[in-house]
């Protein structure tokens, strides 16, 4: 065979077995890669089409739903009836007349006036009920007829709406559990014409339990999410402007009433209040409706104002309506920035709560375990008040020597408190730190649902929530009757007495605390603050007097330190002044 034959078949040869490598190795990858990606792709096509399907399929049965219950047929002679829902945590009374309720009973949450469960919808009247619809002037009282089935109550009426006939339909759906039920309100021209109309839903005239304006420490509050923020006004007459609605409502002190649209964008940015005596009423307006068939649904939260059943609508999974980010727990009563303190003190409570199986008793284990905590913080800012004091005397030459020098002052003090190893800082920061907790506390045991008709003593302490009694009376007398609410109550003075034994006490670690000023703070303030929190709810009074007595006991150990301290400084400067006199002296026998 020739030889350039060989080196062709060579040559042939390499070119076909790189040609397989390159196409096993390089083209067949990329091959499977493109056809894996294409199938991802239809697969993906698949799917959106087979949910876009079933959308419309939801939306078709929806609507069929919406036809099925405004098409309903029409009742002559039809009269005023009055039907009951029930299960399990709610019992509902509603009326044909507009389809509205008229109560709304919490049955898990006794009432301490009348011993039943909360009623959520007061005061109402017979134009003005819970859930309410009025189209501009035209509040909605016609009488509707009514269907219920399982878990739903359906209101259906044919209304005229300035010569306009309309099928208007109310449905209410309930889930067992749940303190969140469904409204669907189904409005539809008969003529087929675009129905050019609003109309606004409201909250029940006035939320339970009774209101009592005169007691400082029950409450009122409108409450929005406005564009995913918190907004809160004390209640009034107004129309508040949001940005965004996209829930909105009253709440009391532990219970609220909040209506959330399925969508914010059909519902206008304003919304009304009104408030007086026996009136604190939310109205959501929804938007002109401009088609000639609509379905709107509204989720309506009523219940307690509690952390625990709020939150659950930020998770789909924890909730039987498989609701979402609602942000409902933006309800609760915070204070703002503090707010992750509360959580992490109502985390430490409910579990000593776990073990002791009493609200007082946590409140009383928690202060314990903060004034432990919190020990060396104070025993810290005493020593620095000791050292303050050493150092007095020579700040004040300083202060005559330098007084026209501020700059120099300022050097000269900074040296001065590096060579005692004072921080002036040391004596604030702690206090700081402690006011933080203080204010935390304060709304934690002044807002947290669970003392809500807790018992701590029987006969003294029967609800965490509301002040101590040990005796009451029904004789008004004047002037006793308005400041005591007929209560003899025993935490206010036992706070009062552990306050000013507090000060004496506090005096003896500070003798300069001596002057008028202090004095006052020391048993001035505890006197008026006796007046001024006299119907505080126990829980926090509780709080206040267990830490004063522990604070006591602190004052005491600090106290002792603090003597030995003193003594030993004492001791000190009188061997230096020893050694002054005895160099000041050896220094003259040498002359």
């Amino acid at each position: 065979m020739e030889k350039n034959t060989i080196i062709a078949i060579v040559l042939s040869s390499l070119v076909i077995i790189g040609s397989l490598i390159f196409q096993t190795k390089v083209m067949v990858p990329k091959q499977q890669a493109a056809a894996k990606q294409q199938r991802i792709e239809q697969a993906k096509k698949e799917a959106e089409k087979k949910a876009e399907a079933e959308v419309q399929q939801l939306e078709e049965m929806k609507t069929e739903e919406v036809q099925e219950f405004v098409s309903a047929s029409e009742e002559e002679n039809l009269k005023e009836e009055f039907i009951t829902y029930e299960n399990d945590i709610v019992k509902v009374m509603f009326t044909t007349k507009g389809g509205d309720v008229i109560s709304y009973i919490l049955k898990n949450h006794p009432d301490k006036d009348t011993g039943m469960g909360v009623e959520m919808v007061r005061n109402y009247t017979d134009k003005n009920r819970a859930f309410t619809l009025a189209f501009g002037n035209y509040v909605v009282n016609d009488i509707f007829k009514c269907t219920q089935k399982d878990n739903e109550i359906i209101f259906t009426k044919e209304i005229d709406l300035n010569g306009k006939k309309v099928n208007l339909g109310k449905r209410y759906s309930f889930k067992d559990g749940d303190y969140l039920f469904k409204i669907d309100v189904a409005v539809k021209s008969k003529d087929g014409t675009p129905v050019d109309s609003e109309y606004t839903i409201r909250t029940s005239p006035q939320i339970g339990p009774e209101y009592n304006k005169n007691d400082k420490y029950e409450t009122r509050q409108f409450l929005a999410l406005d564009k995913g923020k918190k907004y809160k006004k004390d209640i009034k007459d107004k129309t508040f402007k949001l940005k965004q609605t996209d829930w909105a409502g009253i709440a009391g002190k532990y219970f609220t009433m909040l209506i959330k649209p399925e969508s914010s964008s059909l519902v206008s940015n304003k919304v009304k209040v009104s408030s007086g005596d026996k009136v604190s009423q939310a109205f959501i307006t929804r938007k002109t409706i401009t088609e000639n068939n609509v379905n709107d649904v509204y989720y309506i939260y009523v219940g307690p104002r509690q952390e625990s059943e709020l939150i659950k609508y930020n998770d789909k999974n924890k909730n039987e309506w498989k609701i979402t980010k609602a942000k409902f727990n933006e309800a609760l009563q915070t204070s703002g920035i503090l707010s992750p303190i509360e959580r992490f003190l109502n985390w430490c409570m409910e579990l000593i709560f776990k073990l002791v199986k009493n609200w007082g008793v946590s409140i009383i284990v928690l202060t314990v375990l903060l004034k432990l905590v919190l020990f060396p913080l104070n025993k810290k800012s005493s020593m620095g008040t000791l050292k303050m004091q050493q150092i007095q005397p020579k700040m004040k030459e300083l202060q005559e020597k330098y007084k026209d020098d501020r700059q120099r002052l300022s050097v000269e003090m900074q040296k001065l408190y590096k060579e005692a190893g004072y921080n002036p800082m040391s004596g604030c920061l702690p206090m700081i730190f402690q006011m933080i907790i203080l204010f935390a506390l304060y709304n934690v045991f002044n807002n947290y649902f669970e003392f809500r008709g807790a018992l701590f003593i029987k006969g003294w302490i029967e609800d965490l929530s509301v002040g101590d009694s040990i005796l009451s009376w029904k004789t008004q007398i004047p002037f006793i009757s308005a400041f005591t609410m007929n209560q003899l109550r025993l935490l206010p003075f036992i706070y009062t007495v552990s306050q000013l034994l507090n000060g004496k006490i506090s005096q003896f670690a500070n003798p300069a605390a001596s002057n008028g000023q202090m004095k006052f703070m020391m048993y001035g303030l505890p006197l008026i603050f006796f007046f001024l929190f006299y119907n505080v709810p126990s829980g926090l009074l509780l709080y206040w007097a267990v830490s004063n007595i522990l604070q006591i006991g602190q004052q005491l150990v600090i106290n002792s330190i603090m003597k030995k301290k003193r003594a030993e400084i004492a001791l000190s400067e009188k061997k230096v002044n020893a050694n002054e006199l005895k160099f000041k002296s050896g220094k003259k026998k040498s002359r």
